[in-house]
C-alpha cells in the first residue's frame, strides 16, 4: 500500500457541505495542503433543472443514471431528504439559518461538557457573516397565508421573516443586475439579486443563493484547496500506527461510473469526515465492520435524530393565489414553545411531489390509515383527484414544515442490504403530530384547500425529514459518544467529524448554521502549519 498512493496531503476532507466547506477554507488559510473529495457533481446556475420533473438533473440515484443533487433515502423509521454535490446541502436546502433555542445547548449527549451557547456565540456570528445572512424584504401569498394562521393563534407578533442565505440586491425582485462581490471585499464571485422565483430548492438559476461554492469553497480554492468531484471514498485506514499517528490512506472511486477500474489511493496526515449522516456514518460503520478502523467507539450510528418534524402539502382551490412566488422559506412563527411552523415553496412548474402524495390521514397502524384513505376516495373523490390534476400545482401548493424540540433518537447499523434503523431512545419518530394536523387544517380553511402527505408516511408510518442528524455525536468518552468536545474521533489522531452527524442534541430548527458554527470552532483550534525552509 505504501508505494501505491498517488498524492499526499496534510488534510483530506470527505464531503463538501457545511462542515467540509468550512474545513477546506480554514485549513487552507493556515497553510495546509487540502483535498476535498465530493461524491456529487459540480453545478452552475445554467446546469440546474428548471423544475423537479427533470429527474436526470434533480434526483441523485446513480443506479438509474440519475446524477442530480437531491437524494431521497428511505429507512424503516424515517425517510430523509438530503443534498449531493459540490456545496452539499447548500445546493438544495431552503436557505434558512436560524439559531436554535437555549435548550439545544443544554441537552443531548454533549450536555454539560461546555457552555455551548457561550462557546459557539462568536462562531455563529462568523458563520452568519460568511453565509451572507439576511431577511427577505418581501412577503408573498404563502407568507400571508401563514400570517393569517399566526393571527388565529394570537401569534402574529412572533411571525417573522427568517434569516436566510440569499443575496437580495436592491430587494425589488425585478431586473436585478450582476454586481461585484458584495461580501468579501471583492475577493468573492460577482452576484445577482434574488428575483423571488421560488426555485431555491431545485437549484438557484439566478446567482442569488449563497451556496457554499460562492463563499467558503470559492475562497478555499483561491487559497490552494483542491476539490475532486464525482468521487466516492471507499476506504480509510491508518498508515502504520493503529491510532493514525502516522497518517491515513484513503481510497476512492468514481461515483457516477460503474464500469471503469478507476480506484485511486491518496495519503493524508489528517482526515475530516464531512459527508453528512449518509456519508460519514455509513463509511464509519463500514470501516469498523471491516476492521480498517477497529478503534471506533460502539456509539457510531447511535443518537440519530430527525428534528421530529412534519411535512404537509396544502393545495388551494383558489384561482388568484401563487404560492410559488418568493424564496423557499420566507416566513416562520412558533405556534407553541416547542416548535416552529414554516411556509415552504417550490418554483413554478415543480410538481413532482404530487405523484408521491396521498390525502392526509392519521391512524395508529397501516390498516386504519388505508381504511381512511378508502373512505376519502369514496366520499370525496374530487378532493383526492384534485391532487393529480390541479393545474399549476406549485402555484397552488404551500408546504407546511413543522419542527419541534421534543427528542427521540434512532440507531443505524449496517446490514446485508446496507444501513438499517432501530429506535434507540424515546418513542419512534412519527409524522402523525396532532398540532401539525391542527395547523394544516387551519391553513386549509384559510386558503380553501386540501391536505396531503407523502405516500410513504401513510403506508409505513415513518416520517419524512430534511434534517437527519447525529450518529457520530459528542460525548465525554467513547462509551457515550464518537467524538470529543473538539470533534476529534475517540481512538484516533488527527481525525475529525464536522457535519450533521456531529449534531448532539435536537435543534428543532434547520441545522445548517449550527453545523457551520461548530466547524468554525473546531477549525479555530487547529494551529497554523509550521513552515519549513
Amino acid at each position: 500500500m505504501s508505494k501505491d498512493y498517488s498524492e499526499e496531503y496534510d488534510y483530506i476532507i470527505i464531503g463538501s457541505g457545511f462542515g467540509g466547506s468550512v474545513s477546506a477554507l480554514r485549513l487552507s488559510e493556515k497553510g495546509y495542503k487540502v483535498l476535498v473529495i465530493e461524491k456529487g457533481k459540480w453545478w452552475k446556475g445554467s446546469d440546474f433543472p428548471k423544475t423537479n420533473w427533470n429527474l436526470k438533473r434533480w434526483l441523485w440515484l446513480p443506479a438509474l443514471k440519475l446524477h442530480g443533487f437531491f437524494r431521497i433515502t428511505l429507512f424503516r423509521h424515517v425517510g430523509a431528504l438530503s443534498g449531493v454535490g459540490v456545496g452539499g446541502g447548500s445546493l438544495v436546502y431552503a436557505n434558512t439559518l436560524p439559531r436554535p433555542a437555549a435548550q439545544f445547548f443544554k441537552s443531548g449527549s454533549w450536555a454539560g461538557l461546555a457552555d455551548w451557547e457561550k462557546e459557539l456565540e462568536p462562531h455563529y456570528k462568523e458563520a452568519e457573516r460568511m453565509l451572507g445572512t439576511a431577511k427577505s424584504p418581501r412577503f408573498f401569498d404563502a407568507d400571508f397565508a401563514l400570517l393569517d394562521v399566526a393571527k388565529s393563534l394570537g401569534k402574529e407578533d412572533e411571525f417573522e421573516a427568517p434569516n436566510v442565505s440569499v443575496f437580495f440586491g436592491k430587494g425589488g425582485g425585478e431586473d436585478e443586475k450582476e454586481v461585484p462581490d458584495p461580501y468579501f471585499g471583492g475577493e468573492g464571485p460577482s452576484r445577482t439579486g434574488c428575483v423571488f422565483c421560488g426555485q431555491c430548492m431545485t437549484g438557484c438559476p439566478n446567482n442569488a443563493k449563497n451556496s457554499l461554492d460562492k463563499n467558503y469553497l470559492y475562497l478555499a480554492q483561491k487559497r490552494g484547496a483542491k476539490i475532486l468531484a464525482e468521487k466516492k471514498v471507499i476506504l480509510v485506514k491508518p498508515v502504520a500506527a493503529t491510532d493514525g499517528a502516522d497518517g491515513y490512506y484513503l481510497s476512492y472511486k468514481s461515483s457516477t461510473s460503474f464500469f471503469k477500474n478507476n480506484k485511486k489511493t491518496v495519503k493524508a496526515k489528517g482526515v475530516v469526515f464531512s459527508g453528512g449522516v449518509f456519508g460519514t456514518v455509513r463509511l464509519l460503520l463500514d470501516m469498523k465492520k471491516k476492521k480498517y478502523l477497529p478503534n471506533l467507539p460502539e456509539a457510531v450510528g447511535d443518537h440519530v435524530r430527525t428534528n421530529n418534524e412534519s411535512l404537509i402539502f396544502v393545495v388551494s382551490r383558489k384561482k388568484d393565489v401563487d404560492f410559488s412566488k418568493g424564496i423557499a422559506i420566507g416566513s416562520i412563527f412558533p405556534p407553541n414553545e416547542d416548535g416552529h411552523l414554516e411556509a415552504v415553496r417550490y418554483g413554478e412548474g415543480s410538481g413532482f411531489w404530487r405523484i408521491s402524495s396521498l390525502p392526509l390521514v392519521f391512524g395508529s397502524n397501516v390498516i386504519i390509515r388505508l381504511w381512511k384513505l378508502l373512505v376519502k376516495l369514496i366520499t370525496h373523490p374530487v378532493d383526492w383527484l384534485r391532487l393529480y390534476f390541479t393545474k399549476n400545482y406549485s402555484r397552488k401548493t404551500m408546504i407546511l414544515l413543522f419542527m419541534q424540540h421534543l427528542d427521540s433518537t434512532l440507531r443505524f447499523k449496517t446490514g446485508f442490504f446496507g444501513m438499517t434503523s432501530s429506535v434507540s431512545t424515546g418513542k419512534k419518530p412519527t409524522p402523525f403530530i396532532p398540532l401539525a394536523k391542527e395547523l394544516a387544517e387551519k391553513t386549509s380553511n384559510m386558503v380553501n384547500g386540501n391536505q396531503y402527505s407523502f405516500l410513504t408516511e401513510a403506508l409505513t408510518g415513518a416520517p419524512s425529514t430534511a434534517h437527519i442528524l447525529g450518529g457520530a455525536v459528542i460525548g465525554s468518552s467513547p462509551e457515550n459518544g464518537v467524538i470529543d468536545t473538539d470533534q476529534k474521533v475517540f481512538g484516533y489522531k488527527n481525525m475529525f467529524i464536522c457535519d450533521g452527524s456531529a449534531i448532539s442534541a435536537n435543534p428543532g430548527v434547520n441545522p445548517s448554521l449550527s453545523i457551520t458554527a461548530m466547524t468554525e470552532r473546531v477549525m479555530s483550534k487547529i494551529p497554523a502549519k509550521e513552515q519549513t525552509d
